[in-house]
């Protein structure tokens, strides 16, 4: 199961979040999420756990639980949609707007 962890401290490693989930049980990866142009963390992570009631109470255990001075949110991660920025109907084409005569 993968499960988003949020509001994480900018100081939080990933072996933070691995000695936090493995309490529950196995963690099979964990990656925190930077921002591409400065590499600073987004405040925002997954954690992957095979077991599904592993992971289930690991989300239960560690919801609303303090990390480095941080209320951490952890819930099951959606899945990701693939209309990103870009996806939208506002191309750039066709006729220029307002004519002026």
């Amino acid at each position: 199961m993968n499960i988003y962890v949020g509001n994480l401290p900018r100081e939080a490693t990933e072996e933070d979040l691995r000695q936090a989930f493995e309490a529950f049980g196995q963690v099979t990866s964990i990656k925190i999420i930077t921002d591409k142009f400065t590499g600073d963390p987004r405040g925002f992570g997954f954690v992957e756990m095979s077991n599904n009631s592993e992971a289930q109470s690991a989300i239960s255990g560690l919801d609303g639980k303090d990390l480095k001075g941080s209320t951490l949110r952890v819930n099951e991660a959606r899945p990701r949609r693939d209309d990103r920025r870009g996806g939208g109907g506002f191309g750039r084409g066709g006729s220029g707007g307002g004519r002026r005569f």
